[in-house]
């Protein structure tokens, strides 16, 4: 059953439409109604219906500017415009935005119902041909050459000698021209699947539309490693990262609509040698070990959710160590208390020589004091220098050991999960404050907002919600409309004034979101104010 949102200013002839065509025998369902534009690409980011159906003629951003958005931001969504015949020839010349198909006014039920029996066949083959277990089979035959992947993936191991860096790139025809690169993993959840579908196949597809969506526009590098996709991306400047990132998220939604499956977007640092690849695909696989906090089905990029983390988690003493530290960043209390007893009955407690006893303690206080330093935490909590530390744990029974070692890990864990939360609403509140100077200007937006804080949107945008309720452009809307209803109870100001210093230069608009919000115009609620 494929999603349809109808879009018009006269909500009479959205009725008529939604009760005089047969939908659910067409396999299409009405998910929504919109009375102009603006309010269709709010609905449109919530709901991400497979087709939207609008009208030209609408205030505030007609039909065919509405398709216009919709077709740079929602590529896969099929759009059919209905308009008055005057008007016909006028949208006929828009072809660059790829109107499935124009139905005239007078609408009858009859030509609506071949328009999307037509886009229902269509829609069918495109989601055939994407779940396709031939075509897959096609797809991963026409990735990247073996050598190719052999040596990207050689690459992002650190096992490419810097010296013989140009001679691998010239016999592999590979273009690395930068000047900055960086890594993205694309993790595909193998028990998430839609029904029926082989997890292999899914991963295959997801690989596939990694290539047609994103390679080209960020000159990536695409291979498999360890079951996940990862690419190579190339950036002009530190300032795309965000761009980066927000590409990512988008697509993680778009696969999942189109094709159900779940993917988690990791985005590694940034650097301006290609030998340091290996540290950007180590933060990216970190990032998607985030999900576990964050949740799935979007893109993580490190930087942007721990921003006092200089290096990825590493310990010299290897998985039990490197496991406890990640439970320390990514579990829960019971996870680390688990991770500690697993450290020590598979490291401390089977050592029979107190020198080894002596040598392990030592290499314990040495990569918990790395961990600390790399993660900005506060030291002091490991009480005494290095050398007093050492006298009073080499001395304590493995037993012992183990609950001083409980107690300090879980004293970590809350201060990192402290930081994660100051760091979200330290964000959260400049944000608000960039508002509360800026928001007389009209074309303030999203965008402007995470360009001042140096995040991705779409970072921004989920923690904002989950912080304050509401989104950022309902939080804009509501602080602006505060202010009006402010000044119209304040000062004598005319109505065009007040909008237009609460940054909307459009009066009519400015009335409509007013009383979308109060319930009144602005001159009534003055009025009503005055009488009271």
């Amino acid at each position: 059953m494929y999603t349809l949102l109808l879009v018009d200013d006269e909500e009479e002839v959205t009725r008529i439409i939604a009760k005089k065509v047969k939908w659910n025998d067409l396999g299409f369902s009405v998910i929504g109604h919109a009375n102009n534009g603006l309010k269709a690409l709010e609905m449109l980011e919530e709901m991400q219906p497979d087709v939207v159906m609008t009208d030209i003629r609408m205030p505030y951003m007609d039909g065919l500017e509405l398709c216009g958005q919709i077709r740079e931001k929602y590529p896969a969504t099929k759009l059919v415009l209905f308009t008055g015949f005057d008007d016909f020839e006028y949208a006929k010349e828009a072809v660059h935005l790829e109107i499935e198909e124009y139905v005239l006014k007078p609408l009858n039920a009859a030509e609506i119902t071949k328009v999307f029996e037509d886009l229902k066949k269509k829609l069918d083959q495109e989601i055939n041909e994407k779940k396709s277990a031939e075509l897959l089979k096609k797809y991963y035959k026409d990735s990247l050459p073996l050598l190719q992947a052999n040596f990207y993936s050689t690459l992002i191991e650190g096992r490419v000698p810097e010296e013989e860096l140009t001679k691998y790139l010239t016999n592999y025809q590979i273009d690395f021209t930068g000047p900055l690169y960086g890594c993205v993993l694309i993790h595909a959840s193998k028990t998430q699947v839609p029904k029926d579908m082989d997890p292999q196949l899914v991963a295959i597809s997801v690989d596939k539309q990694a290539g047609e969506r994103l390679e080209q526009k960020w000159k990536a590098k695409r291979f498999n490693y360890l079951g996940d996709t990862v690419m190579i991306v190339q950036l002009e400047s530190e300032k795309e990262v965000s761009e980066l990132t927000d590409s990512c998220d988008r697509f993680c939604k778009y696969v999942h609509h189109m094709i159900g499956a779940v993917v988690t977007v990791g985005v590694g640092q940034i650097c301006d040698n290609i030998s340091d690849l290996v540290k950007s695909y180590q933060s990216a696989r970190e990032a998607v070990s985030y999900r576990v906090l964050y949740g799935s089905n979007q893109a993580i990029n490190l930087k942007e959710i721990v921003p006092t983390r200089k290096v990825a988690m590493v310990a010299a003493d290897g998985t039990e160590l490197a496991y406890l530290f990640k439970m320390i960043c990514l579990g829960k209390k019971p996870d680390v208390k688990s991770a500690v007893e697993r450290y020590m009955e598979r490291k401390i407690i089977p050592l029979k020589s107190l020198e080894r006893y002596h040598v392990a303690v030592m290499e314990l206080i040495s990569e918990l004091y790395h961990f600390m330093v790399n993660n900005e935490l506060d030291i002091q909590k490991l009480s005494g220098g290095t050398g007093q530390l050492y006298t009073l744990l080499s001395n304590m029974e493995a037993r012992i050991l183990e609950k001083w070692l409980l107690n300090i890990c879980l004293v970590l864990h809350e201060d990192m999960a402290n930081a994660r939360d100051h760091s979200k609403k330290s964000l959260i509140d400049q944000a608000k404050e960039y508002v509360h100077n800026n928001y007389s200007n009209e074309a303030l937006n999203l965008d402007d907002v995470c360009s001042e804080l140096g995040v991705s949107n779409s970072y921004f945008s989920s923690i904002f919600k989950k912080e304050t309720g509401k989104s950022f452009v309902a939080y804009l809307t509501g602080y602006r409309m505060e202010k009006a209803a402010r000044m119209l109870v304040e000062t004598s100001e005319k109505s065009y004034m007040i909008a237009k210093s609460v940054g909307y230069t459009d009066p009519n608009y400015f009335s409509y979101v007013f009383k979308r919000q109060y319930g009144v115009s602005p001159s009534k609620y003055r009025t009503e104010y005055e009488s009271n």
